[in-house]
Formats: structure tokens, C-alpha cells, sequence
């Protein structure tokens, strides 16, 4: 079980400055809207915290154009929302020196990149997303054992802990979710790997444990899934990862709230 606190609330509370401003395109009106500036928690998504932002952007678009979805692009690479905001971040400017704090992003209201990203009109959607994210990590620790026997009630406080940011509230049923049920280890590691830059995300079947019983390692790890990457290095919350890392001790302490560790490499 996860049993460094300090380390699950410096995560917690991890945010990131952004800047959002309207794509010049769609601009409707005389009038150039000011850029909207928001402190973000890493560990959540984007539709879950940009209602302010549409507010504010919404008025300077087509009228026509006001119902349709809001998404978001960084440099010509749309956004997807149901990845964690700082997962978002580290793919795309985690090996860019030149990307500095506020993040600066796009909205758009036009031309949804339909192939790109999947729509979400409401944050039912996300809740759905991430609820299967989580049925999905305990399957692969748990064989399913955990999250299926919780109450709806539960499932509820762990939505609406993530919902309200309230650390107590979400990590009082999630630390259920980080005990392993079979000795000290998971039966497999819940783990989504990326590489910089792209937004395409790889999982395999990880063990935490070598056929002989020792721990396996963020290393060992990354050199069977990248054997042709030299000098690999590997970021999660904005973090470089020492190698010689446990990949048991990653997936108990450093998970993002999905209960699945996200990797970039680089």
C-alpha cells in the first residue's frame, strides 16, 4: 500500500500556470478578447476545469458557432481531454527548451479535428472514461477483485474527490486500490507508455517481479519495451525517474488518479 503521504500530496498538488487564448480565425467582432490565465491541477482533465474559459471566449465567436464543442491545440496538435492535463504537458514540451510557464494554448469552437479526438459533451463523458480507467487498473493489480465489490457510494467519493480536488476525500477509498491482494506485489502493473511528442499511447503486459523475484525496475522496463532508445530518460509528473526505480513502488505512489502510471520517453 502507498505508504508515503508526502510524496501522494506533493503529486496531488501539482498545477500548472496556462494561458488560453481564442484562436485570431475565430474571432467574431471588432473587439480581440483578453488571453484567460488559470492555474490547473496536473492530475486532472481539461473538461473538468475550462467551464470558466468557455465562459470567457465563448461571446467573442460566431454566434452560430457558441453551441458547438470547445477543444483545445497546442501547436497544431489538438488536445486530448481524457488525457491528465500533466501528461498533456509533459509529452509536448518535457524535451522543448524553448516552451516556457504559462503553457500557451488554443481554444478553438471550429472545425473539431473529428479524427484526432473524441468528443465529449459533458463531463459525464469523463466520468465514464475515467471510471473505466479505473475498473481497467484493477483488473490488470487486483484481477478485478476490488473495484467490482466497491459501492456505488464509493465509486462517488473517488469521482467527486478528483471532481472538488479533495486529496482526503478520493485517497480514503483509492488507498483500497493500491493494497497489494497477493503479498507485497500487484499481479501486474497498470502502465500506459508515450513517447515525446507524439500523442500516441503503447501498453504492455508488465509484471512487477522477475521470474526469479526480484523487483523489476524502471530500467528493465523501459529496455524490453525500447531496446533501440540509447540513454532513455523517463518523465512522469514532470519528473526524470532514476532508473534503479521499482516499477511496484512507481505504481503505488506515483499513479496518476486513473491508477495507471504514465511514462514518457525519451
Amino acid at each position: 500500500m502507498a505508504n508515503d503521504t508526502d510524496i501522494l500530496h506533493y503529486l496531488w498538488n501539482g498545477k500548472l500556470a496556462v494561458c488560453f487564448q481564442l484562436d485570431e480565425q475565430e474571432i467574431h467582432g471588432i473587439q480581440n478578447p483578453e488571453p484567460f490565465y488559470l492555474m490547473v491541477p496536473r492530475m486532472s482533465y481539461f473538461p473538468l476545469v475550462c467551464d470558466k474559459v468557455k465562459k470567457h471566449f465563448v461571446k467573442h465567436v460566431d454566434p452560430e458557432k457558441q453551441e458547438m464543442e470547445m477543444w483545445l491545440e497546442f501547436k497544431n496538435i489538438p488536445l486530448k481531454w481524457n488525457y491528465p492535463i500533466g501528461v498533456l504537458y509533459d509529452l509536448f514540451t518535457i524535451d522543448n527548451k524553448q516552451v516556457d510557464l504559462p503553457w500557451q494554448i488554443t481554444v478553438h469552437f471550429d472545425n473539431f479535428p473529428e479524427d484526432q479526438l473524441l468528443r465529449c459533451s459533458c463531463r459525464e463523458s469523463v466520468e465514464s472514461n475515467f471510471m473505466s480507467s479505473m475498473k481497467e487498473a484493477d483488473m490488470l493489480k487486483h484481477r478485478s477483485q476490488v473495484f467490482s465489490t466497491m459501492q456505488r457510494h464509493q465509486h462517488n467519493q473517488l469521482w467527486t474527490g478528483l471532481l472538488n480536488d479533495k486529496f482526503d476525500q478520493f485517497w480514503s477509498e483509492n488507498k483500497k486500490l493500491m493494497e497489494p491482494s497477493d503479498g507485497s506485489y500487484f499481479k501486474h502493473i497498470p502502465v500506459h507508455f508515450y513517447r515525446s511528442g507524439s500523442s500516441v499511447m503503447t501498453q504492455t503486459l508488465v509484471k512487477p517481479v522477475s521470474d526469479d523475484g526480484n523487483n523489476i525496475t524502471l530500467g528493465e522496463l523501459i529496455k524490453l519495451n525500447y531496446p533501440s532508445v540509447e540513454n532513455p530518460k523517463v518523465f512522469t509528473h514532470g519528473i526524470c525517474i532514476p532508473h534503479e526505480t521499482p516499477v511496484q513502488w512507481m505504481s503505488e505512489h506515483m499513479s496518476y488518479l486513473d491508477n495507471f502510471l504514465h511514462l514518457v520517453v525519451i
